[in-house]
């Protein structure tokens, strides 16, 4: 018998149902684990109110954005990372001009944040009260220091807000 659950990539009416089923059932739904970054907002229509109304924790997966919202991007794709591979979930064709345009502003913002573009796009995601942690999918060592940095600066400042707003929608 389980005594608590997780579920992964519901919608926000998936998991009000899942919820109150596994409730129902005597098994709480104690986390969800949906895909969010910067460029992947799809939880903000509705799935946080769901999870806070619910308490359930939130621990996004891929916050990073399969490494694009890292400095490995900054100056197109380079051989050795996901998007050259043939297999995988970040494709060369998102790579977009225009998505790398947003990535270098980005940068620059986290630059003057003292950050990594990818510690203030940790920190982006953890602003939120219901994401609990978000899992940075880190392949070494230097990865995970860098993703702990981001704890450093975890505030953003109004203006702040508005920049990443006014990058992300290209204007």
């Amino acid at each position: 018998k389980a005594l608590y659950a997780g579920i992964s990539s519901y919608s926000a009416d998936q998991t009000r149902q899942a919820a109150r089923i596994l409730r129902e059932l005597g098994t709480p739904c104690l986390i969800h684990q949906p895909s969010y970054s910067m460029f992947n907002r799809w939880i903000e229509n509705g799935l946080l109110g769901v999870l806070n109304e619910e308490g359930i924790g939130c621990i996004p997966f891929s916050p990073l954005a399969q490494g694009l919202l890292t400095n490995k991007y900054l100056n197109g794709i380079p051989k050795d990372s996901r998007a050259a591979k043939p297999h995988g979930f970040l494709k060369p064709a998102q790579i977009t001009e225009e998505k790398l345009r947003k990535v270098r502003e980005l940068d620059d913002l986290a630059r003057t944040r003292g950050q990594s573009l990818a510690q203030m796009a940790l920190a982006w995601v953890l602003r939120c009260r219901e994401v609990t942690s978000a899992l940075i999918g880190a392949s070494n060592t230097t990865q995970i220091d860098d993703a702990v940095g981001a704890l450093r600066n975890l505030a953003f400042s109004q203006e702040e807000y508005q920049s990443i707003e006014r990058i992300l929608s290209g204007k």
